[in-house]
């Protein structure tokens, strides 16, 4: 799973930029300076990595307009995908299957399936719950409920017997006040997906990638 806290203006402003301009200003980084600055507590991919990425993307894609009437017409989703990752000023990911664990304490019930972590609904119920937490608050009700479902399980909490047991502790520690900082910072639009979903569905509403080639 990944979150990516995107700066929507810049975003829109290089969907309305002339589609040979954004491949040159790419291919000789000039565009570099536009770029959103990266926030100090999220992960990035380096600017020079972005580019080759998008670039080669770019070269199966043809037409002439805006980058968004090029990539709407070539349907080229994960063209768009890539300058959502531009314009971002940073990530918060996890694996999949502890992000039950996140997000089951955030919004204070169960998930039926991982459809559901995904839907709009449930990022509306985990933005309006981990508002009126504080990031410690959080972290602690997500180790409790991980040492809770080991023992549940019959699993030792002893680090003697299982050396995993303090990295867990602190990946699961990092990742949920990982999570709650790129949630409360609501000035940034938040994008989310997860590997190998088509890029057309990441997002919600109107910051949809489909919605926003559509719009």
């Amino acid at each position: 799973m990944r979150l990516h806290l995107v700066d929507g203006e810049s975003l829109l402003n290089l969907l309305n930029m002339d589609w040979n301009e954004i491949i040159s200003q790419m291919s000789n980084n000039t565009l570099r300076s536009s770029r959103p600055a990266l926030d100090p507590k999220l992960n990035r991919d380096f600017d020079i990595d972005c580019e080759a990425e998008f670039l080669d993307i770019a070269e199966n894609i043809s037409g002439t307009g805006t980058v968004r009437e090029v990539l709407l017409e070539n349907f080229a989703f994960d063209a768009l995908l890539k300058l959502v990752e531009w314009v971002s000023v940073g990530y918060w990911e996890a694996w999949e299957g502890r992000c039950f664990l996140y997000l089951e304490n955030a919004i204070g019930r169960s998930m039926k399936d991982v459809e559901d972590m995904y839907s709009h609904s449930t990022w509306m119920e985990l933005r309006d719950s981990l508002s009126g937490m504080s990031e410690s608050e959080f972290s602690e009700k997500v180790c409790s409920d991980w040492m809770q479902r080991r023992k549940d399980l019959g699993e030792t909490l002893d680090e003697k017997k299982d050396p995993r047991i303090i990295p867990t502790f602190e990946s699961h520690d990092r990742n949920s006040r990982g999570l709650h900082y790129a949630v409360n910072q609501k000035q940034h639009v938040q994008i989310l997906g997860r590997d190998h979903l088509d890029a057309k569905f990441w997002g919600h509403g109107d910051w949809n990638l489909d919605n926003l080639l559509n719009s």
